[in-house]
């Protein structure tokens, strides 16, 4: 027996979009919501029968409902607002070219990019002195290993051969003790 379908709404715009579904997760992927609409609170089960009578005759698919006519829609918009104009100005294109003319622009300045570049150069310089500091330290470190290392190998092959000669000791002693 197949689930029985209800009727989930959701705004989109000036129009409510109806879906009759099995589940809300079926709702959310029928009008393609990325995220979870219920959760938000900006769509709802609907259990009105005027409002649900189109969607279950058609369950599965959006139904688009305008939620007022042409005239509601646009008061919603609220009052239209001015164009901005700007204001003309009082000389004359003739006294343009004449000052465009007379005047060259001059060349931008070039100081904030000598800043940018001196500030890199700075800190590139100081990067490099702070990896030479760590690169020396690295070295000093790994031949301290090298050398704790060598002493320890020295350390343990002493043992090492101390352990076996008490071995063989103690295995000597043993044979000689059982007869």
């Amino acid at each position: 027996m197949p689930r029985k379908l209800k009727v989930f709404r959701t705004p989109t715009g000036f129009h409510d979009a109806y879906v009759a579904a099995p589940s809300r997760k079926a709702a959310l992927a029928a009008w393609g919501a990325e995220s979870d609409l219920f959760a938000h609170g900006t769509a709802e089960e609907v259990t009105d029968a005027q409002l649900t009578a189109e969607p279950l005759a058609q369950p599965g698919k959006v139904i688009r409902v305008s939620r007022g006519d042409l005239a509601a829609q646009l008061r919603a918009l609220g009052p239209r607002k001015k164009p901005v104009t700007k204001k003309p100005a009082r000389s004359s294109p003739e006294q343009k070219r004449v000052r465009k003319a007379s005047e060259p622009k001059p060349p931008p300045k070039r100081e904030r990019v000598d800043e940018a570049e001196a500030a890199l150069d700075e800190a590139l310089k100081a990067h490099s002195a702070e990896r030479a500091a760590l690169e020396k330290q690295r070295d000093l470190i790994e031949r301290k290993l090298d050398a704790l290392m060598a002493r320890q190998n020295k350390d343990i092959a002493r043992l090492e051969s101390a352990r076996d000669r008490a071995r063989g000791a103690y295995r000597a002693a043993l044979e000689k003790w059982r007869g």
